[in-house]
């Protein structure tokens, strides 16, 4: 019988055996066969390696066992510092433990003493026995700007960002928590208040992050657009919130998760979306609060009574930012509602600024005022300006120069044809509307009236349809067209300003590789310039108001490619004329002034921005002596409003009176110029500049940096020159800011 050698049954079996008599040992039997050992054939062969070492016995005895060498040897070991065992690791050696508080003071994010470092706010110097008294966990530490964005910013954005966030965390004016980036276009206000909105996120003096969430509220053709540049600038480092279309059901859902966020790590911080889409949505983002909301094209909100304004307004957050290269663009009033709505009271209610303010700096900027209304407008307009510039930063474009090529603008006065001559005189004899304007009535038939004066200086085709019905203006005018005319192709001779367009693209397209930005107030104009670049065979991309958003960032990305073979680009100022980023091109055509000088100076800015390599060309055509000087002229008196409130030039020419803006509907024939003889130009003599004027006097006009001649001679853009050469009439204004730099 096999029995068990486990210790634990010899002891069972040793206890029960106890008075019986002592058994033999018991021995396991012997195998009759010997087994073959291991590595050995049938016939006893060992094909063992002869290299194998037989396995040595472990042993847990220390290999020393003298103290000294004992000590030296652990010593050795705890001489090492630990190493991730990953190869090329380079991560953070896990010295922030989740969960356990780091001893010791507080410290800012970043090293406010590294080199380039941009300080926004830096802690009270104390004394040491204020530092004993202080409680170690309450101490305020340095709020330093990302290194990653203070490396890349310019001086005037340094100094930006520093102003941005002393407005908003209520160190100019006690109280308030609202400012207003009025910088020109072109100066990265873009990144400005990206870097303001990231150091809002993760800093304070209190060693936690100021505001939890930001919302910027921009035009639906700039949602993209914010997106890209947050993700250009921070690299990934955040997740921002887009929301540019999609049903109402899913916007509320993106809308109540971005508003349900709390804590120091928000996940989506944030929310990027249109004003048509706020305004639609209030209701949720009302219901919570928000630390931080900027206004992009902020001069959207000139008018308090609109929905838009009161939506944003009624939005629970102190700190608000609006951004305008343009805040003054008709009146007082429309300003007065910008910095209201950022900083509300410090200005009064409205009738208050009316009255205190508004009236007085008119009446002073009118050409018949009195010296008594003058001086009272001037002391008003400082009162104005130093209230305001506590809460406003503005900076033009001359900045750009530093960094940027030369530009050279140029307003081309281009006469009209015989035609169109003969069809001006003729709506100017049958228009009801000129006796009703003369009168002081503005009515619907005057309005339409000046857009139909406005359509015939572009090209008689747009008011071909007019002319056939016999509208008003128009009856009998039929027969001043050329026999057999018909709409369906573009006869650029007919209209003075698209002769001159068609010479300005012909020379361009077969001297250099530059391409075209081609503006206008009317898509039926750009119907026209269709037409003309499929007669010349031109590869063109339009943008208006019925492309989708999401289509208009990838025709914008694609025109600016380099190896893009489009030549022209068409954009209607309504639809596209803010924000957009046109570096493709370096030539830009506005064809036609609007009211508001704003929408042409946006407009006007796509190309002379960061990025640009080339020398810009920007030419403004306007018809000689019609209604469209008129509208430049009004143009004028508005940017010297905007000039002296704003830029602070205390010595803006009174140009105009009003009761001369009125005289819209008057025809000047002879004249080159209209606009240049009524400023009462001193520079000119025959027809030509003289500088410095014949008086030894200084032209004080807002035209005076732009020089203005029928001389060939003067002429700084080749494209023009060959217009020239070949004979089409037009006279111009030049101004370049290379002349600004101080270059001859």
């Amino acid at each position: 019988q096999r029995r068990s050698l486990a210790p634990s049954q010899l002891a069972k079996r040793k206890a029960g055996d106890e008075d019986e008599e002592e058994e033999e040992d018991w021995q396991p039997p012997t195998s009759r066969k010997r087994q073959k050992a291991a590595g050995e054939t049938e016939n006893g062969e060992c094909y063992r390696s002869p290299f194998r070492k037989p396995l040595a016995q472990l042993t847990n005895r220390p290999h020393c066992l003298d103290s000294s060498q004992h000590e030296a040897f652990i010593r050795s070991i705890l001489s090492k510092p630990f190493k991730v065992p990953i190869p090329n690791y380079k991560g953070p050696l896990g010295l922030r433990l989740l969960g356990v508080k780091r001893a010791g003071l507080r410290g800012p994010l970043h090293d406010p003493f590294e080199e380039g470092a941009l300080v926004l706010y830096e802690p009270p110097v104390l004394s040491a026995h204020d530092q004993l008294k202080m409680d170690k966990d309450k101490a305020p530490v340095h709020v330093v700007v990302d290194p990653v964005l203070s490396r890349v910013l310019r001086p005037h954005q340094r100094e930006g960002v520093k102003f941005l966030w002393d407005c908003v965390t209520s160190r100019r004016i006690p109280g308030s928590h609202g400012c207003i980036m009025a910088d020109e276009m072109g100066l990265g206000k873009t990144l400005q208040c990206i870097t303001l909105m990231w150091t809002l996120l993760r800093q304070s003096p209190d060693c936690k992050p100021e505001i939890e969430k930001a919302v910027v509220v921009s035009p639906s053709s700039l949602v993209r657009n914010w997106y890209n540049e947050v993700e250009k600038w921070l690299g990934g480092r955040i997740q921002p919130l887009a929301i540019d279309g999609g049903s109402k059901d899913e916007i509320d859902r993106k809308l109540v998760g971005f508003m349900s966020q709390r804590g120091l790590r928000v996940p989506s911080p944030i929310l990027i979306i249109s004003y048509e889409t706020f305004r639609l949505h209030a209701e949720v983002l009302q219901k919570g609060s928000v630390g931080l909301v900027i206004c992009d094209e902020g001069h959207r909100l000139k008018n308090s009574e609109n929905q838009t304004y009161q939506a944003l307004n009624s939005l629970n957050t102190p700190r608000r930012v609006l951004i305008s290269g343009t805040p003054i663009q008709n009146d007082l009033l429309e300003y007065f509602s910008l910095v209201h709505f950022v900083n509300s009271g410090i200005l009064g209610t409205a009738q208050e600024f009316k009255r205190h303010f508004e009236m007085p700096i008119l009446k002073g900027r009118d050409a018949d005022a009195s010296e008594a209304e003058r001086h009272k407008g001037e002391e008003r307009l400082k009162e104005l300006i130093s209230i305001v510039n506590r809460c406003l930063i503005r900076r033009t474009s001359d900045i750009l120069s530093k960094y940027l090529p030369v530009k050279i603008e140029q307003v081309v006065c281009c006469r009209l044809t015989p035609l169109q001559n003969e069809l001006y005189k003729n709506f100017l004899k049958q228009a009801k509307p000129v006796e009703e304007l003369k009168e002081g009535k503005i009515s619907v038939s005057s309005l339409s009236s000046i857009t139909s004066l406005k359509k015939l200086c572009n090209h008689p085709a747009l008011i071909y349809d007019k002319c056939v019905e016999e509208e008003e203006g128009f009856m009998g005018a039929l027969g001043l067209f050329p026999s057999g005319y018909s709409t369906k192709s573009l006869e650029p001779q007919l209209s003075g300003k698209m002769l001159v367009l068609d010479y300005i693209l012909a020379v361009t397209k077969s001297t250099s590789n530059d391409k075209v930005v081609l503006v206008s107030n009317y898509t039926q104009t750009l119907d026209l310039f269709e037409k003309l670049c499929r007669n010349r065979r031109y590869l063109y991309v339009r943008l208006d108001g019925t492309m989708s958003i999401k289509k208009r960032a990838k025709i914008v990305e694609r025109f600016n490619s380099p190896s893009s073979p489009e030549f022209i680009f068409m954009l209607s100022s309504k639809a596209g004329g803010c924000g957009l980023n046109l570096i493709g091109a370096n030539r830009l055509v506005m064809f036609d002034p609007d009211w508001n000088p704003a929408n042409d100076e946006q407009a006007m800015a796509r190309v002379w921005r960061d990025g640009q390599k080339k020398m810009c060309y920007i030419y403004r055509l306007l018809s000689t002596g019609t209604i469209e000087e008129k509208i430049f002229q009004r143009q004028t008196h508005k940017k010297a409003l905007s000039s002296c409130v704003v830029d602070e030039e205390q010595d803006v020419e009174r140009h105009f009176s009003l009761g001369e803006l009125k005289e819209l509907f008057t025809l000047n024939e002879p004249t080159t110029s209209d606009t240049h003889d009524k400023i009462k130009c001193r520079r000119c003599v025959n027809g030509q500049q003289v500088r410095p004027p014949p008086d030894g006097s200084d032209c004080t006009s807002d035209l005076s940096q732009w020089h203005h001649c029928s001389d060939k001679r003067r002429l700084q853009d080749s494209v023009l020159k060959a217009a020239w050469d070949a004979a089409v009439t037009f006279t111009f204004y030049q101004h370049s800011h290379e002349e600004q730099r101080g270059i001859p």
